[in-house]
């Protein structure tokens, strides 16, 4: 509580979005006026948990090049971060939180004036017999990524199964798959990559099969099987059994809400924390939540979702710490932007996807093209397929796909800021893009795309 003037910020999770918080607010308000507390349950803080795939696949050292600041760095700007500390109750009246010292077994209830929700996301783990046996990981942290690669290391075999084709799938089979595996993915959709509309991921699956890795779509797994030694053995669906060594669990995530909603916090159709535009719980003056325990406006559809991205919790964190400390600032929502890759295939789409409009109500029509990322006649030239989604007679545009190599998914950020702006399809051809012969075609493949769209809409116009 306020002692002499000075408030308790208690920050629960030190990832990216709760120690963004925490540093913005120390910013604003030093030791004196603020003293900031925070808990993190592992052994990591402030770090980068889309870089494991790439840990694991080689291309970047880790852990520490993975951690942008230390606990000690934190502890220099006058921050008590204290890691292996889990906070196990929230006392919303009391405003007190009860914390578990996971390494000594003490706990205790401490009080606070202000209090940052920041709890992430867990991987999706199915209830499925043998999900808990040696050899099966999700990957979701520094933790679970070090747990991996020390499974590696025990590992004879080399058969990789990953379990589900959302981003952390493609990537872990990317990353399995430069280990020197034999991967298959097994995904219960009807293509990789549910993000995308299925024709789109249509393409993402014909590059997996030409990079090696053998795609099962359609496919559910109904168990785990397990050797003599308690160890991962197969992975079994209805219709087959897939050899395995080991086995990454790249479902998806869910919100790590469970703590606050013991408490009474509101939560969403998804399960995340719902905020106002500052970012605090709703309904309560002095809880904030970001990052991907929360669930935020969607500025396309006009729905809130869950959309677990370190850009965004990067972003809540900076908005969280400057009101938590004396400032001002607001999140106004999102339109979905996320990019990957698997090996040479980028990804990119924001927007909604043709069943998300139809969802809200929205009539569409959609563009498909092919073009090239650079002039056809430069060296290195190479394919990219652009589908464009655009609202029935009004041209607004509603969503933008693009799978394709170099040069492919950041592509979409052009498409980011066309949704951000509210544009039409036809005042995008008219946007002044950079052009040259190696870094694109006279007419971007995104306007290409556009001018397409635009003759759609103009069709069922005059239907």
């Amino acid at each position: 509580m306020c002692l002499l003037g000075v408030f308790f910020l208690f920050v629960v999770g030190g990832a990216g979005g709760g120690m963004a918080a925490a540093s913005q607010a120390r910013r604003l308000k030093g030791p004196g006026e603020l003293d900031i507390v925070a808990f993190e349950r592992g052994r990591f803080t402030s770090y980068s948990a889309c870089g494991v795939p790439y840990w694991v696949g080689g291309d970047v050292e880790g852990p520490d090049a993975l951690i942008a600041r230390t606990p000690e760095e934190h502890r220099e700007r006058s921050i008590d971060l204290r890691m292996r500390t889990e906070v196990t109750g929230i006392d919303v009246a009391g405003q007190r939180v009860r914390a578990l010292d996971r390494d000594s077994g003490e706990a205790y209830w401490t009080d606070f004036d202000k209090l940052v929700i920041a709890t992430g996301a867990r991987p999706v783990r199915p209830e499925l017999p043998g999900i808990d046996a040696a050899g099966v990981h999700g990957v979701q942290t520094l933790d679970d990524g070090q747990a991996l690669l020390e499974t590696l290391e025990r590992t004879t075999g080399r058969r990789a199964v990953v379990v589900g084709a959302g981003y952390i799938g493609v990537e872990m089979a990317e990353a399995m798959l430069r280990r020197g595996y034999e991967v298959t993915v097994v995904n219960r959709g009807a293509q990789p990559m549910a993000t995308l509309d299925p024709d789109m991921g249509r393409l993402v699956h014909e590059a997996m099969d030409g990079m090696g890795i053998t795609t099962v779509n359609g496919a559910s797994v109904t168990r785990i099987l397990t050797g003599p030694d308690g160890r991962v053995s197969a992975v079994a669906t209805a219709d087959a059994t897939y050899p395995a060594d080991v086995v990454v669990l790249g479902i998806g995530v869910e919100p790590e809400t469970g703590l606050a909603r013991a408490a009474g916090l509101p939560t969403g159709p998804s399960g995340g924390l719902l905020t106002d535009l500052s970012m605090r719980v709703r309904g309560h003056h002095n809880i904030w939540a970001g990052g991907d325990c929360v669930e935020v406006l969607d500025l396309v559809a006009g729905r809130t979702r869950h959309i677990a991205l370190g850009t965004h919790a990067n972003k809540h964190g900076q908005v969280i710490g400057s009101n938590a400390g004396g400032g001002y600032g607001t999140f106004p929502g999102v339109v979905g932007t996320a990019v990957s890759k698997v090996c040479d295939l980028e990804i990119g789409r924001t927007g909604l996807r043709e069943k998300d409009a139809a969802a809200v109500g929205l009539r569409y029509v959609t563009a498909t093209i092919e073009s090239t990322g650079r002039a056809g006649y430069y060296p290195g030239a190479r394919p990219m397929t652009v589908k464009m989604i655009a609202e029935y007679r009004t041209g607004r545009l509603l969503g933008v796909q693009i799978v394709g190599r170099e040069g492919a998914a950041k592509r979409v950020d052009v498409a980011a800021v066309a949704l951000t702006a509210g544009m039409t399809v036809e005042a995008m051809t008219a946007l002044d893009l950079g052009y040259a012969p190696p870094f694109s075609p006279v007419w971007d493949p995104v306007l290409v795309a556009a001018r397409k769209a635009v003759t759609e809409v103009r069709k069922a116009g005059s239907a």
